[in-house]
């Protein structure tokens, strides 16, 4: 990026200076109010699962601690990463190449682990509709435990991995001072694209179209014990059905509308240049995945919005209240 003549410099002393990131002062003015409200909304909703969680005593089971590390991954994107993007939207990156670097890895770790856990949740429900009867010796909270700790050691290496060259060369991407720019070339982008996107979308797809397989199964075999009663139950079997596929849909298109873009010059077969001060709307996607995973995944459960008002109201603060009956 070569300096302008009379554009404002990030760095006026130096020749190699980027320029300023500039936007219109109302687009400037819409950008800002809306990804702020992003930012804050993840934060908000998956605090709300964390504290949820982590407060009543009934929720501490296998599947709710894969929901947490879901929350807690996502919370980190909402808290970490997306103000630091809205701060560099019209500023120069001033806090060096190491900083920038590892802005990067930590942002990479905390989608990757957000992916893995999705897996893990797919799994565990797999497992609880598929296999109900072994399912409390499969799955324990121990397990769920290793899963969850064995998910987030796999996100730091694969990614410290993936970004060994600009660890040991911070800056390469850099063409001018006062950006942050790192490119990840086509044979990394491609090792992203399959270990974290077409992976991870194929195993959601595989275990939700079983689980919509059997959900159907035993709509059928419900529907023909029940012929004989009153037509009016007969619609239950049907709810079922459609409450599944409804969860399947939801969970892949989602998931793909969120990813997709970003992954596109993998698929493309080109470079992926992610800037910190851009406001890429890819960028941007994939991280309001975070700020929908907790509607997803715990909103459509009644217990997550009893617990809401009972954090809002501040019932939690009460003597005893975590052994409070939320199921």
């Amino acid at each position: 990026m070569e300096p302008q003549q009379g554009a404002e410099l990030c760095f006026p002393q130096l020749n190699s200076s980027c320029r300023k990131p500039s936007l219109p002062q109302k687009e400037a003015l819409l950008v800002y109010v809306l990804l702020s409200s992003i930012s804050l909304l993840t934060v908000a909703l998956n605090l709300l699962v964390i504290i949820s969680i982590s407060h009543f005593r009934q929720l501490h089971t296998p599947t709710n601690l894969l929901l947490l590390s879901l929350a807690t991954s996502d919370l980190l994107v909402g808290l970490l990463l997306m103000p630091v993007e809205i701060i560099y939207i019209e500023a120069c990156w001033f806090l060096g190449d190491v900083a920038c670097t590892m802005y990067y890895v930590v942002d990479y770790i905390i989608t990757t682990a957000s992916v893995a856990n999705m897996v893990l949740i797919s799994v565990d429900r797999y497992i609880a509709i598929c296999d109900p009867l072994h399912y409390s010796a499969k799955v324990t909270k121990k397990r769920a435990q290793v899963c969850v700790c064995l998910c987030w050691i796999w996100a730091v290496c694969f990614r410290l991995l993936l970004m060994s060259d600009h660890l040991k060369q911070p800056g390469r991407s850099i063409s001018c001072s006062g950006e942050c720019v790192v490119v990840i070339n086509y044979i990394s982008g491609v090792a992203d694209l399959v270990f974290t996107f077409i992976i991870p979308i194929a195993v959601i797809i595989v275990l939700y179209l079983r689980v919509f397989v059997v959900a159907v199964s035993q709509a059928r075999a419900m529907r023909s014990h029940i012929a004989g009663q009153a037509a009016q139950r007969s619609g239950a079997p049907k709810k079922m059905e459609m409450k599944a596929a409804r969860t399947l849909g939801i969970v892949i298109l989602v998931f793909l509308f969120c990813f997709c873009p970003y992954y596109y010059p993998a698929l493309a077969g080109e470079d992926t240049s992610i800037d910190a001060s851009a406001a890429d709307f890819e960028i941007w996607l994939a991280h309001f995945n975070s700020c929908l995973n907790p509607v997803i995944y715990a909103f459509f459960y009644p217990w997550f919005r009893k617990s809401i008002r009972l954090i809002l109201t501040l019932q939690i603060l009460k003597p005893g209240s975590s052994d409070t009956q939320i199921l």
